[in-house]
């Protein structure tokens, strides 16, 4: 019987940085026409054994194949004449380049005359043939999240690559977005490209893969068939024990209106109204989650209150005073404890180049009567929250650059609830993070609210809002459509007010 040539087979992979052993004896494989996907906690080593094949890291042990062939991938430009191209976690693009000029970035041509001439029928082409809207011309800065991702895609697919790696490719995307990209990878599959896809989202995970490989501590734990498995056994794989996935939601004696937006309206960066007449209340020990499909408002929402971004008209009251148009130091100078929590972790809320212990000073630094900074406070909070929130990390030294994804959110979310806050504004706190770390997200969140804290919550999944809010405002164009008693409420009449539909509208229709 002739023996099967696997796109990518990993043989006993191993590597280590200094006492950290990230992978040790890995071993998988993907074939052509094939979806696998990589199932792990953070820091269980997933990207790691990615970055491997991408040529960022070269192991200490252990064999690669490709197409049944030996290779060594000591660099980037390696991956890519193999035909492999990864879509990072984090961007890798340059910002003050166009779309256009990223995509072509490190593809080599024989002359910059036909490169100049083909590009824009080229990359025309190549949008029309995958279903990609995107303005080529725009700069990368100008970009939402959500079209970086898409730069990304389009950059691995310009370059020719028919093996894929994704590495949480959908984090920073809207379920219609999800929905088209999943639709781009079943036609990649389809025409043999093989794909490998890290996520720590079950419901995608049984819906995009056809295999499953579990890593633990580093190690391949299993490998399983999707249409096999579920997503209790395979949460049970990666935590090694059973893990309960109710989400609690604690009644607590609610401080009325502790904090209070009225008639808010907000233009962006574009001049346009991303906030068009907002107002709404959020008691003390409550949960309010904001719901609504991306670049509906959440952002300039959050950034208004914190005091990153003005306001045309309306009032932020906080204990019944208009913080509105105060900056975010003169917020703090009031005595408002407030914490919030961006959107993009590593671009503005830690520094990237610091290690864990400079990043929780960033919080505090001011408050020193001395010249000089003290340490040993952040160093100790450092130290509790790698225990406490199980962040994997060589040591509280290590820049957090070098942290996983997950971590890296570990990192800031703990950061700002041990500020103790009065107010907490939280923007997609599990995003990137595992199964059994969301959950001690969600617990810590819960442990606020018992404090008495106030607590805004922008999300994505809609079963976990369901679950852990009090109450689930929606938006939509900037506007609210409702908001609603997420015990009562359904996914369903949630979806509804994402689409526009208020609701007014829903209960005259029930009509």
């Amino acid at each position: 019987m002739k023996e099967k040539i696997y796109a990518i087979e990993l043989n006993n992979i191993t590597k280590t940085f200094g006492e950290v052993v990230a992978n040790k004896d890995v071993c998988l494989n993907v074939c052509h026409g094939e979806i696998l996907a990589i199932l792990g906690e953070n820091g269980s080593g997933k990207t790691t054994l990615m970055n491997m094949l991408s040529g960022i890291y070269h192991p200490d042990s252990g064999e690669i194949q490709i197409n049944g062939q030996p290779v060594t991938i000591n660099a980037p430009k390696d991956a890519i004449d193999l035909k492999i191209g990864m879509i990072h976690q984090h961007f890798k693009l340059v910002d003050v380049l166009s779309a256009a000029d990223n995509i072509i970035m490190g593809r080599h041509q024989k002359s910059k005359k036909t490169r100049k001439s083909k590009l824009p029928s080229e990359l025309s082409a190549l949008c029309e043939s995958f279903g990609f809207d995107i303005n080529l011309s725009k700069k990368i800065y100008e970009m939402s999240v959500s079209e970086k991702q898409t730069v990304e895609i389009l950059k691995v697919l310009y370059q020719g690559a028919d093996i894929l790696i994704l590495d949480e490719p959908t984090a920073v995307l809207t379920p219609q977005e999800t929905k088209k990209l999943f639709a781009i990878l079943k036609n990649m599959k389809q025409s043999g490209a093989a794909i490998v896809i890290i996520t720590h989202k079950l419901g995608e995970v049984m819906e995009i893969s056809d295999r499953v490989t579990v890593l633990r501590k580093g190690e391949s734990i299993a490998t399983v068939e999707t249409a096999e498995t579920t997503p209790k056994q395979l949460t049970e794989l990666m935590v090694g024990r059973p893990v309960s996935l109710e989400i609690e939601r604690p009644g607590v004696e609610q401080e009325k209106n502790m904090f209070e937006v009225h008639r808010l309206s907000v233009k962006n960066n574009d001049g346009v109204y991303a906030l068009k007449d907002v107002s709404f209340s959020l008691n003390g020990g409550e949960i309010l989650g904001v719901a609504g499909v991306a670049g509906s408002g959440q952002k300039e929402l959050c950034e208004t209150i914190a005091g990153l971004l003005p306001a045309e008209k309306g009032a932020v009251l906080y204990h019944e005073e208009n913080i509105l148009g105060k900056t975010p130091a003169e917020i703090i100078n009031l005595g408002i404890s407030m914490s919030f929590i961006p959107e993009d972790r590593l671009g503005m809320g830690l520094v990237s180049s610091m290690d864990i212990t400079d990043n929780m000073l960033l919080k505090s630094y001011k408050n020193g009567k001395s010249p000089f900074v003290n340490h040993k406070p952040a160093r100790e909070l450092a130290q509790s929250l790698v225990e406490k929130l199980e962040i994997v990390t060589p040591s509280i030294k290590t820049p957090v650059r070098y942290l996983s994804g997950g971590n890296v959110q570990k990192v800031l979310l703990g950061r700002e609830i041990e500020s103790n806050p009065n107010l907490l504004i939280t923007a997609y706190p599990v995003r990137g993070l595992d199964i059994n770390s969301s959950y001690k997200i969600y617990d810590l969140l819960n442990e606020q609210k018992k404090k008495g804290v106030a607590i805004l919550f922008i999300g994505e999944d809609l079963d976990v809002m369901l679950g852990l809010c009090d109450r689930v405002l929606v938006l939509c164009h900037g506007e609210i459509t409702g908001i609603v008693d997420a015990k009562t409420t359904t996914k369903e009449e949630i979806g509804l007010l994402m689409t526009g539909e208020t609701k007014t509208q829903q209960e005259e229709d029930a009509e």
